[in-house]
């Protein structure tokens, strides 16, 4: 069976030359892409590839927050962001928004080729050691600022499932809450922390310093 392949990037060339790329073998199949966030984010859900490949940086948005936004909806997507900027605070919130993977665009094609392949069998292109960097964050006991002090022990937990990339789903399975009420909290964290999205307060808890969005 075919890897089915879902391209998001705001250069037609690039996505062209991509699509050129896969569709040469034989157990790669294109089946659709796009060059803003909001038709991705829109279109990817419905046509379920195996893995998406994301633009990290475009006009109306990011990859990486598409790549949320799907995953919170089908986690059986498999996320690839392909950007130009090796960026550690982007790394950070890859992982957070549960990308299988974080690729610079000089990559060389056979690599690409072979990566998608990898993350469509399910494996991860990321370090341990990355992804345990953002678990490992947030073992203070006794945190400095005043935003984390204000938060309840569920909201602590809560915080600490999103800074490990899980969707609402898997964090209301693992702390044994309904998707609803997993919602709620995330909001209510959010808000307390006076970010506006979950990529920043992963972020944030990986000690990366971003800034809340209402103080920009």
């Amino acid at each position: 069976m075919s890897i089915t392949v879902y391209l998001l990037d705001d250069h037609e060339v690039v996505r062209r030359g991509l699509r050129e790329l896969l569709e040469v073998e034989d157990d790669l199949e294109v089946v659709g892409e796009s060059g803003s966030a909001s038709e991705a984010a829109r279109r990817i859900p419905a046509l379920r590839p195996d893995v998406m490949v994301l633009d990290a940086r475009l006009p109306d948005g990011s990859g990486i927050d598409v790549c949320r936004d799907v995953r919170s909806v089908d986690p059986g997507i498999q996320g690839i962001i392909l950007t130009s900027y090796d960026d550690d605070r982007a790394l950070t919130a890859a992982v957070a928004a549960g990308a299988a993977g974080y690729v610079l665009k000089d990559v060389r094609g056979s690599d690409l080729v072979a990566s998608i392949r990898r993350v469509a069998a399910g494996e991860s292109l990321l370090a341990p050691e990355v992804v345990q960097r953002l678990r490992q964050a947030w073992g203070h006991d006794q945190p400095t600022d005043p935003r984390l002090a204000s938060l309840t022990p569920q909201e602590r937990r809560i915080l600490d499932c999103i800074a490990q990339g899980l969707t609402n789903r898997q964090i209301g399975e693992s702390l044994s809450l309904a998707e609803k009420t997993v919602k709620n909290y995330v909001t209510s964290v959010l808000a307390k922390l006076g970010m506006e999205r979950r990529t920043q307060a992963a972020v944030y808890v990986a000690g990366q310093g971003v800034r809340p969005a209402r103080d920009r």
